[in-house]
């Protein structure tokens, strides 16, 4: 009997611990899972079938090819690609040059980027769609600490301020305590919450939220927020009362240990 190539999937893999939650949850799902590891990103208990170099596209592409693989996941981090630094073989060349004529930021970026493997015959899909446990299924309070009434307006002064520097591009982070104290730019959401860390030594207050949001009309197929217990313990840090995500869109890298974390932080967690 042939093998019903729907259930392959490549799973591009970069750096930290989400593209191996990624590939045994597609597995224990019954996808027949191809790795590629991104070289000098991905981590080392991956075990991946393939290792390429960012630029090597051509490879990654014949082997698809040569095993039936259409639909193509992307998880893991990369940061802010320096493009300068890519050596791209002639395949990705052409992938590039398609790239930098149609993006205008960096989520155009990711929106070409999917536009361009698209017309060379692949199905760019998202993992939180094929393994949804990946995420906060369902909104709402996910932890055992409640918000507290006082943390209402914040919840919704920072859901409306990330959509905002959302739909300018700027990022998909922001504290808000009363007041927007802190908005994420090219430096990341770690850094962000250290300037928070710094802002507030020395002095007794607490209180705000911190949310992590996808931005109006992201593209979620590829580079969507995630959070993870160094999150949280970041958000404790920070002496925050609570963190808000979207539901669905955002990866929770180990959910139970996040909840477990929180709840010992004494900190909210709000899918939306």
């Amino acid at each position: 009997m042939k093998k019903n190539t729907d259930k392959k999937v490549a799973l591009f893999c970069g750096a930290l611990s989400l593209p191996l939650l990624t590939r045994d949850a597609l597995r224990k799902r019954g996808w027949d899972v191809f790795v590629i590891g991104l070289k000098n990103f991905y981590d080392s208990k991956l075990n991946p079938d393939l290792v390429i170099r960012l630029g090597a596209g051509g490879t990654a592409a014949r082997e698809c090819k040569k095993r039936g693989i259409s639909k193509l996941v992307f998880v893991g981090a990369l940061g802010h690609v320096n493009l300068g630094d890519i050596r791209p073989d002639f395949w990705s060349l052409s992938v590039l040059l398609s790239v930098l004529k149609h993006q205008k930021g960096y989520d155009s970026m990711a929106v070409a980027f999917n536009k361009a493997l698209e017309k060379r015959g692949y199905e760019i899909v998202a993992a939180q769609d094929l393994a949804p446990e990946l995420t906060f299924e369902k909104p709402g309070i996910q932890t055992k600490i409640k918000p507290a009434r006082a943390d209402l307006r914040d919840i919704e002064r920072a859901i409306s301020v990330s959509h905002t520097i959302g739909t300018e591009d700027i990022g998909a982070s922001v504290v808000v305590d009363k007041q927007v104290i802190a908005v994420e730019a090219a430096e990341g959401t770690a850094r962000m919450l250290e300037r928070v860390v710094e802002m507030r030594k020395g002095k007794k207050r607490n209180g705000g939220v911190f949310a992590k949001m996808t931005k109006p009309g992201q593209d979620l197929r590829i580079d969507i927020p995630a959070i993870g217990v160094d999150t949280v313990r970041a958000v404790a840090a920070a002496k925050l009362h609570g963190i808000i995500v979207n539901a669905k869109t955002c990866f929770v890298i180990d959910k139970k240990a996040v909840i477990d974390a929180a709840n010992k932080a004494k900190i909210f967690i709000k899918a939306i």
